[in-house]
This record gives structure tokens, C-alpha cells and sequence, in this order.
């Protein structure tokens, strides 16, 4: 398993992520149009056991699915179903400019918990970067006086979840294949939705399906690109990178939905920039220690 520290190998990897994401905020609107999130989230996971076969093939074969931390699996992806149930929702509530933006509050909770439970170093440069890039987001979201709309208030719990799921998926790298995390991630969800979905299941149209694909190949292998770029970094330089994916989003609900671009977003979009270079200029991390 490759874990060779490199800033440009992790930024590659988010790279895919940063498509593939972009990819599922409009495919999940699409087809929360016609399906409950629960279904979603089950046609998600089933279609996803299809499509990362080949990626095990070309891992090693089933051998490499073996693992010792079952339980961190299990609650890791408990709480990231969770969270990915509350980010569907929020996506036919609010603008999907605005629950990505609430999203990354997550970046806080991430470095918060890479820094308490997995040893990381909290360097300036990269609380500079995570500030920056908080103020560009702030400066995007710009929250309004008066009734805080319910879909705020879930993409900022979902925010949590992912910040938690985040951490602990740094955790596994260590000892997990990327292939192996989300095998086992489409395990534990596929259970975990499986009684939800059959209670609300209607069979969807045709169209819906295609859509259901599309999420579930971004979904499995846009996790496969985070897993992967956490090998090369850590969570705290990986995760602001994350950032660009404020201004790209802003930018497809105002193509595709009609979602309003002002001078804030590009102002908010120049802040999140500046962090992620500002933490890509920083020195390398110090090699963590071998474990005794």
C-alpha cells in the first residue's frame, strides 16, 4: 500500500474527488424529484457492490477485504449514512450552493479530531489555511436574520457527521486499503437502510435509475479518492483542498438551476483559494513515529 508522503499525489486524488462530488449534488436533486432518501441511499449502495468488483479484482481479490477493526467500520459508517441521509435532504430545501457552503463547517470538526485522537500536528499554516477558507465561506453563505430554514440546520449535522466519518476513515488508512474501507462502508449502509427503504420503496422510472447510477458510481469512488489522497497527506492538508468545492457548486446551481452568483460568492471563492494555497506552500509534515 502506498503511503508516500507528497502534497501533489493528495491533491491529485481531490481532484476526483472534487468532480465526482460536484457530479452527485445535481444527480441527488435529479432524483430526489421522484424517490424518498432512504430508497436513494439503498439503490445507491446495491448498485455500488456492482461497480467496485473490479476495483477488488484489480486490488487482490476478496483477501484484501480482510479486517481487524470491524467495530471502527461499523460506527464510522453508521454516522456517515446519517450524515449522507441528512445531505440529500437538505438538497431539496436549500439552494445546493448553500448546503455545500454549511458543509464545510466540517473541516473544523475534522482537524479538531485528527489533532486530539490521530497525533496530527495543528501547525499555523494550516489553521491560516482552514480560517481562510471558513471566511470564504462565511462570506458566501452570508446567514440572514430572522427564521433559520430547517434545511440549514440539517446540512450543519450533516457537517458534523462528515467531519467525525472523515477522521476515523484517516484512522482506518492506516491499516485498511482504500478498496477495503468502502467495501465495508457499502456493507454496514446497505444493512443499516435496508428495512427503511423496503417501507417506502415505490419502483422508480427509468430515468431515475440512470440517475441512482450516477450517484452510486461518484459515491463509491469519489471515497475511493479521499482514501486514497489521506494516504499521501494528512486529514488537515487534505481536507482544505475540499474548499474549491464551494465555488464550483455555486457556480453549477447557477448554470443548471439558476441559483444566483454574486460578487460575494467570487469574493468568498478568492478567500477559500488563497487557503488552499497557503496550506499547499506549507512545510511538509514531521513522519509520525512507527507504532511500537
Amino acid at each position: 500500500m502506498d503511503r508516500t508522503p507528497s502534497k501533489s499525489l493528495a491533491a491529485l486524488w481531490m481532484s476526483g474527488w472534487l468532480a465526482l462530488m460536484l457530479i452527485i449534488v445535481v444527480a441527488g436533486r435529479e432524483a430526489m424529484r421522484e424517490l424518498n432518501v432512504f430508497q436513494l441511499m439503498e439503490m445507491r449502495t446495491i448498485l455500488g457492490f456492482f461497480m467496485l468488483y473490479p476495483l477488488i479484482r484489480a486490488s487482490g481479490g476478496f483477501s484484501v477485504l480482510k479486517t481487524a477493526r470491524l467495530h471502527l467500520h461499523v460506527v464510522r459508517n453508521i454516522i456517515h449514512y446519517g450524515a449522507q441521509l441528512g445531505w440529500f435532504f437538505a438538497l431539496t430545501l436549500i439552494p445546493i450552493g448553500q448546503v455545500v457552503a454549511i458543509e464545510f463547517t466540517m473541516p473544523i470538526w475534522t482537524a479538531i479530531l485528527a489533532a486530539m485522537f490521530l497525533g496530527e500536528r495543528m501547525t499555523v499554516w494550516k489553521v491560516a489555511a482552514i480560517v481562510l477558507g471558513l471566511v470564504g465561506v462565511v462570506i458566501i453563505v452570508r446567514p440572514a436574520t430572522g427564521e433559520v430554514n430547517p434545511g440549514q440546520l440539517i446540512a450543519l449535522a450533516a457537517a458534523v457527521g462528515f467531519g467525525v466519518s472523515v477522521a476515523m476513515v484517516k484512522s482506518l488508512t492506516r491499516t485498511e486499503q482504500a478498496v477495503a474501507i468502502i467495501f465495508w462502508m457499502l456493507v454496514v449502509q446497505s444493512v443499516a437502510g435496508f428495512f427503511p427503504a423496503l417501507y417506502v420503496w415505490k419502483w422508480p422510472p427509468a430515468y431515475i435509475w440512470g440517475w441512482a447510477a450516477v450517484i452510486a458510481f461518484c459515491g463509491t469512488f469519489s471515497h475511493y479518492c479521499m482514501a486514497r489522497a489521506l494516504r499521501h497527506a494528512d486529514a488537515t492538508v487534505v481536507i482544505p483542498m475540499d474548499f474549491l468545492r464551494v465555488p464550483l457548486t455555486a457556480t453549477a446551481g447557477w448554470l443548471i438551476y439558476a441559483e444566483r452568483l454574486d460578487l460575494f460568492t467570487v469574493l468568498g471563492a478568492i478567500l477559500i483559494l488563497a487557503g488552499n494555497l497557503l496550506n499547499l506552500r506549507a512545510t511538509n509534515p514531521v513522519p509520525a513515529r512507527a507504532a511500537s
